[in-house]
């Protein structure tokens, strides 16, 4: 492949390549390990490998994408598009080639092992007081002696029997009433929305009869992927819940990219916004489907998202959150009708959005914040939310401090060789063996290792396709404990004589865990990368422990769906977290869709969490002077300075190195160069 040849990035897994002009997507996805699927065998008779092309300025990848940089409409497709249906913007990618830079995205709904999105509610049981209530009441009739108007007595029969002072009613209700009341035969259900005691209480729906069910949506809007719950307003129950990938990764896979996006294309930001209130109206109807309801009968809502997220549901450019002083346009919570965001409930139906910490640190780590509560406790507890932007929370009743951290994509395999997102077939675990070096993993889909009999067969549908985010951490630490990379993280190329497992890759060397089509290995630059995104968690995490005056935290929370399998040895290993009593690390799952259940159900959650988030500490690490030592130092593994004894006293490490070290492995650098490049990483990694 020539430097000249065109570029182009597969979304929503982030694997790029060049490739001759001529070539077919389809190649090059088979190519790249993107995993598209075709039935017919390049035949364009199936109708599987359906691509689209995202146009735009994609700045962080220097790509300038147009549909006119595909081949046009030749008449496979045109004989395809007329016997069956090809969607606007779509094309078959066996047989569209490529003639310049592009970005394509692979349609998730014609991916059949697409990613999974893990992120089901737990079983937390939670008071409920909701916003929204339904209250039956028995209407006095009209009578030519009491020229009260049929609203006017429905507004009085709830003041008497349910208790209400002042009562609104919406708009929409108006023509209504009438005809509803006399249908119930004066007998009706309201729903009657109150947020706050210090507003009115306010009419938002009205059933002739017995109404004895209503629901409500608690949806955390993740830049990677959406998880939704349909919950029972009145039992609490989770009738349903679905999750989806986030659309918006087409336009940037990180928060930045995104932003960069919108300041680029003069209609970013409205395409960000259409396309997450799309994939958030198609989840609604999914969960609406699977619990046996009608839209309509959803009253209530309440949304969590990090700032950027938060800005572009509600329609909000981000741009001022691209840059210093991260300036949000509304940090508190946010209430309004759901008509508003065009999501199709009940027309009565309210949308509640938990406040924004900070502008990097958003509802969805106030939601976190809430599930968990560190500011109901004695315990010093960390909440760790690992993303393309990791959320940090650290505090007790006394005082609680947060911060964001740019770690970027990696974690979730973007800037991985190997790497992909959670979809069957990619490596999960991972295990190598001490003394001969050779690897061992599982993968997404099966639960036999790779060493079992019957592994090979049983992966067959999927085969090995990649590694997603608890893998590559898995791999990179059991890499550091089997003395394969150095505490600098460098690749000892000496081991090449003990195993060919350890390839030459030009000046540096690479590790081969898969001998798979094709090959799947761990360069130097993948450690690099996930020594970088570790270093700038890390190096959040440690300034949060300076502010708080303490050297240890006594708790560890992992938030969030690729929390949830992590191994938290292995990510102490790496130096992800600090030293901490491993009995006392654990995931909380999809801790933020948990705080956004507890504010559907309970309105005193709410004022819990508009009170809290008054009170936490914003510590804005790019005016942190101590940021890039704490950084420099998290580089090495597990840490340069900081000492790590309870892991120690579990897992047996490496031994400390001596003071120096040779960089990028290439055995001809010092530690001058080496400290000047992560210094300058420093900077880079800064939000």
């Amino acid at each position: 492949m020539s430097p000249d040849d065109p570029l182009v990035l597969f979304m929503p897994s982030g694997k790029r390549g060049r490739f001759a002009k001529g070539t077919t997507v389809l190649d090059a996805a088979r190519q790249l390990g993107v995993y598209v699927e075709s039935v017919c065998g390049g035949r364009a008779t199936c109708g599987r490998c359906q691509i689209e092309v995202q146009e735009g300025q994609f700045a962080k990848h220097k790509i300038s994408s147009a549909a006119d940089h595909l081949s046009a409409v030749g008449p496979k497709e045109a004989r395809y598009a007329e016997k069956r249906t090809l969607a606007a913007g779509r094309r078959l990618s066996c047989s569209a080639t490529i003639e310049g830079d592009l970005v394509i995205d692979v349609p998730q709904d014609t991916v059949i092992n697409a990613q999974v999105v893990r992120k089901d509610a737990d079983t937390r049981v939670i008071e409920r007081f909701p916003a929204v209530q339904l209250c039956y009441v028995e209407v006095e009739e009209p009578d030519m002696h009491k020229p009260l108007g049929d609203l006017d007595r429905l507004k009085a029969a709830l003041q008497s029997d349910w208790d209400f002072g002042r009562l609104e009613v919406d708009a929409h209700l108006l023509p209504l009433v009438q005809k509803i009341l006399r249908e119930g035969k004066w007998a009706v259900t309201a729903a009657v929305h109150q947020d706050d005691e210090t507003e009115a209480a306010r009419i938002i729906a009205l059933w002739p009869g017995l109404k004895n069910e209503a629901y409500g949506l608690a949806c955390d809007i993740g830049s990677t992927t959406i998880a939704m719950h349909l919950v029972s307003l009145l039992s609490g129950r989770v009738v349903a819940s679905s999750g989806a990938s986030n659309p918006q990764i087409r336009f940037g896979e990180d928060l930045m990219s995104r932003v960069s996006y919108v300041m680029m294309n003069p209609d970013g930001r409205e395409a960000m916004t259409r396309a997450v209130r799309q994939e958030i109206s198609r989840l609604v109807q999914k969960v609406a489907d699977e619990g046996g309801i009608e839209r309509l009968d959803i009253l209530d809502s309440v949304f969590v998202a990090n700032p950027i997220m938060h800005h572009l549901f509600l329609g909000v450019d981000p741009t001022e959150l691209g840059g210093a002083p991260f300036a949000l346009a509304v940090s508190g919570a946010v209430r309004m009708k759901a008509d508003d965001l065009r999501l199709k409930l009940n027309p009565g139906a309210r949308t509640y959005l938990l406040p924004c910490i900070a502008g990097h640190v958003g509802a969805d780590a106030a939601a976190v914040t809430l599930s968990e509560g560190p500011h109901r406790q004695d315990r010093m507890m960390l909440i760790v939310d690992v993303g393309t932007n990791a959320e940090i929370v650290l505090g007790n009743r006394k005082r609680v401090v947060a911060a964001s951290s740019p770690t970027g994509p990696a974690f979730e395999g973007a800037e991985i060789s190997a790497g992909q997102r959670a979809a069957p077939g990619a490596i999960e675990r991972v295990r190598i063996d001490r003394e001969t070096l050779e690897p061992r993993y599982r993968v997404i889909g099966c639960e036999l290792w790779s060493d079992d009999p019957g592994f090979a067969e049983a992966v067959g549908a999927t085969g090995v396709t990649g590694i997603c985010g608890s893998g590559i951490i898995e791999i990179i630490a059991e890499m550091y404990l089997s003395g394969i990379i150095s505490e600098d993280g460098v690749i000892d190329g000496n081991l090449a004589d003990r195993s060919p497992r350890i390839v030459a890759d030009g000046r540096t060397f690479s590790y081969v865990l898969a001998e798979t089509e094709p090959r799947l290995t761990i360069t130097q630059n993948d450690v690099r990368a996930i020594q970088l995104a570790k270093a700038a968690l890390y190096a959040g995490t440690r300034l949060l422990m300076e502010k708080q005056g303490v050297e240890t935290v006594d708790v560890i929370r992992f938030a969030g769906a690729f929390g949830s399998f992590i191994d938290p040895q292995f990510a102490m290993v790496l130096g992800l977290i600090p030293d901490c009593e491993l009995d006392n690390v654990s995931a909380v799952g999809n801790a933020a869709g948990t705080g956004a259940r507890m504010a559907l159900l309970n309105r005193n959650h709410r004022r819990e969490i508009e009170e809290t988030v008054r009170r936490i500490e914003k510590i804005e690490t790019a005016l942190e002077p101590k940021f890039q030592e704490h950084f420099v130092n998290a580089m090495a593994l597990p840490n340069k300075v900081d000492a790590f004894p309870k892991l120690a006293a579990q897992v047996m490490l490496p031994p400390r190195a001596m003071q120096g070290g040779d960089g990028d492995g290439a055995g001809d650098a010092g530690r001058p160069r080496r400290r000047s490049r992560e210094e300058r990483a420093a900077r880079r990694r800064r939000p």
